[in-house]
């Protein structure tokens, strides 16, 4: 397919190895420890038999995260690069499913993320400081201005954010933790109540415990830009993962001992109502401002890697041009994170235009989302017969099994997220599909630039 690549891109700066390994950890497990964990515990705890049972869930889900994160450390070691899945895609299919990926990420995926951290944070500080009947989107309109102006001053500013944020939501879930080892007396709760059979189903468990896993596949956004090089991206994401799955088994296993597998399920705002019981209702605003963190940690990491995809459709497609700029000063495509944001900004508009925010935007961003990851799982067996000769300092063990595990997976999930979703889900398909008839009109675009130009 003809692009009309613009060669007055070539000679613009590019991305420099500028990450260390801890800055990029700091990415992916900001990324991925984000609010759900304050969230779907009580959603697993509902679809599982038993304690037992809702603890290997999640060992399970850490488990196929780190499959998932193999897959993408033989992906981002033989072809590193700032487009990430965008590249993997173009590489195998061509540049129609990359253009189409790179649309969704930039109208339904990423955006979609944002402006949903955007709403948790908007939630809990409305909560502790109200500033009208729409505070909420306010606070929201906030985060996605002011971390978008961060991330524009520079890869340095922004990283280091990050850093601080992550270290900040890792000790405050950490607090969590030891409270409930520590401070709130055990409840003895029966997992099953005596006399009920409770309707149970392990396949929905495992899709919000991957939900709430989802996000390390990010670290290909930045492959490029590590000073440790190939090697250094096989270390960060087997290490993001452990760390992850770790805090997250700790979390589960407090909320397990202070409340149990029944009240567990019963409850709307686990991580507060551990609180509630090691400090009373104090304890409810210390989970407010923890909650507040730990979406902030997401929505910058989440927004700093979006751009880097935005960035790689302008350089690949004339029509986007404007996205393809990088600026050398910063060592950031502004012109990327500025349209980011303003599509972020009108997603915030459409949730307060619903009445339910969070909701539908979850419902909008899983469909695509799945969809795309199981192309690029499907894409790594393509790379392997396309282009065999290519030195490749990761391999993925026991080839072909856990590639198709990871392949599998997605497809599961992919299901899922449109079968067990409503209205918001056909809205973010309907998108996707605004993206085929956009790539179906590039030819007569590209006419009409050059009919301008001459």
């Amino acid at each position: 397919m003809k692009t009309d690549s613009n060669p007055a891109l070539e000679p613009q700066a590019k991305p420099r190895p500028a990450l260390s390994m801890t800055d990029a950890i700091a990415v992916i497990v900001g990324i991925v420890i984000g609010a759900g964990i304050f969230r779907t515990p009580s959603m697993v705890a509902a679809n599982t038999e038993s304690g037992t049972m809702f603890l290997v869930a999640w060992i399970v889900g850490g488990v196929i995260s780190l499959i998932g994160a193999l897959c993408y450390a033989e992906l981002t070691t033989t072809f590193p690069n700032t487009g990430g899945d965008y590249h993997f895609l173009t590489r195998a299919f061509g540049k129609r499913l990359a253009f189409l990926f790179a649309w969704s990420r930039m109208s339904v995926i990423q955006t979609g993320s944002i402006a949903l951290l955007s709403f948790i944070v908007g939630d809990y500080l409305s909560q502790m400081y109200s500033i009208g009947d729409f505070s909420s989107v306010i606070y929201a309109g906030m985060v996605v201005v002011v971390l978008t102006g961060i991330n524009i001053v520079g890869i340095t500013f922004g990283a280091g954010t990050q850093k601080l944020l992550t270290i900040l939501e890792v000790l405050g879930i950490l607090s969590i933790v030891v409270a409930g080892f520590f401070f709130a007396p055990a409840q003895v709760v029966p997992s099953v109540t005596a006399g009920e059979t409770p309707t149970t189903s392990l396949g929905l468990a495992m899709v919000f415990v991957l939900l709430t896993f989802g996000g390390w596949n990010e670290a290909a956004y930045i492959s490029a830009e590590l000073k440790s090089g190939k090697r250094g991206m096989v270390k960060v994401l087997i290490l993001s993962i452990f760390i992850i799955t770790t805090v997250y088994l700790l979390i589960c296993f407090a909320y397990l001992k202070v409340l149990g597998l029944t009240q567990m399920a019963q409850s709307d705002a686990v991580a507060g109502d551990l609180m509630r019981a090691t400090f009373g209702e104090s304890g409810m605003y210390l989970i407010g401002i923890l909650v507040a963190i730990a979406a902030l940690t997401s929505a910058n990491a989440t927004i700093f890697t979006g751009a880097r995809t935005n960035y790689a459709l302008g350089r690949d497609f004339a029509v986007f041009s404007m996205l393809g700029k990088w600026n050398s000063k910063t060592s950031s495509p502004v012109n990327a994170f500025m349209v980011q944001g303003a599509i972020s900004l009108a997603l915030i508009g459409l949730g307060f235009l619903t009445r339910n925010g969070f909701e539908t935007i979850v419902e909008y961003t899983a469909p695509v989302f799945w969809f795309f990851l199981l192309m690029v799982g499907i894409a790594l067996f393509v790379l392997r017969r396309k282009e065999p000769e290519r030195e490749r300092p990761f391999r993925v063990p026991w080839y072909p099994v856990l590639p198709l595990v990871f392949c599998l997976t997605s497809a599961y999930l992919l299901y899922s997220s449109v079968v067990y979703t409503g209205l918001g889900a056909l809205v973010g398909i309907g998108v996707l599909f605004a993206g085929v008839l956009l790539l179906l009109a590039l030819p007569a675009i590209d006419k009409i630039r050059q009919a301008k130009k001459v």
